[in-house]
């Protein structure tokens, strides 16, 4: 047994990997959305900074741009619980398994990880991805087999997101307010509201001139700006501005908000680990 190690620090909490970067994915998101741009995927990868030897853009979370040329086939497998997609651009369907899904602009939709996926685009489309690949890799396994999944396909359509964001505006301010938005949910996660198992993802805007209530969790947040002019963040005290149609971390614990100073509502993707903290009863929020 020569694997076999034995520490005795003095404080057993005494380690910490690299800190997860505030950072922006500028290039990935210039690469993504050339009109010139071949069929394929572009990682939003900060292994380097974070000192893994696989694919990640935070510790628990990959995400991806996926781009289809109009008549053209993607296909993929990943190696997660599940992937949940947003649709930045275009339109076409997605296949995986015995279940095929329709999507255009604004829709989101989820399919079991582990088997291919094949997306065909009618018109040049350009998709986002994210998932908890790097989880199942730090662990050395793998997606879990067909049929024993907790996840499942589902379709969240963009009309049906813009009706539900009308009753949100529509409610009253309070002191609990966190933000006016659309979490992305299903019947297999409950009693919760995550999306799946170990991620939440969420549609998120902010009126014109105002300003998101400073306050941090657990959870990293990988937010993809889908309508960011004139919209910046603040992390632990770093002005972020905003790109639209890039994708920004914001990390664990840090104190952080947003601040509109555009002509248009913000609208956001928000993608968090939040499942996993909620799980282990570690979601750690606070105004504080």
């Amino acid at each position: 047994m020569r694997s076999a190690r034995y520490v005795c620090n003095e404080n057993g909490f005494d380690f910490s990997y690299p800190a997860v970067p505030i950072r922006q994915f500028l290039a990935e998101r210039d690469r993504a959305f050339d009109k010139a741009a071949p069929s394929g995927v572009i990682d939003l990868d900060a292994s380097g900074d974070l000192g893994t030897t696989h694919k990640a853009t935070t510790p628990s979370l990959l995400c991806r741009y996926i781009r289809v040329r109009a008549g053209e086939r993607l296909s993929s497998v990943v190696a997660a619980s599940g992937e949940v997609i947003y649709v930045i651009a275009g339109s076409g369907a997605s296949r995986n398994g015995a279940d095929e899904i329709s999507w255009s602009v604004g829709d989101g939709f989820c399919f079991p990880g582990g088997a291919e996926t094949v997306h065909t685009a009618t018109g040049d489309a350009l998709l986002f991805s994210a998932t908890d690949a790097p989880l199942l890799a730090f662990a050395g396994t793998g997606a879990p087999a067909a049929g024993h999944t907790a996840v499942e396909a589902v379709v969240w359509s963009s009309a049906e997101i813009d009706r539900r964001l009308q009753e949100v505006y529509d409610r009253s301010i309070s002191e609990r307010t966190t933000g006016a938005s659309v979490q992305f949910s299903t019947r297999q996660t409950e009693p919760n509201f995550t999306t799946t198992p170990f991620i939440n993802a969420a549609i998120n805007t902010l009126a014109v001139n105002c300003d998101q209530r400073p306050h941090r969790h657990n959870g990293v947040a990988v937010t993809l700006a889908i309508q960011g002019e004139g919209i910046h963040s603040m992390i632990d005290g770093e002005r972020i501005d905003w790109v639209s149609g890039a994708a920004q971390i914001t990390p664990a614990t840090t104190l952080h908000s947003h601040h509109n100073r555009g002509e248009k509502r913000m609208r956001s993707l928000v993608i968090q680990d939040e499942g996993l903290h909620i799980y282990t009863r570690t979601p750690g929020f606070s105004f504080e």
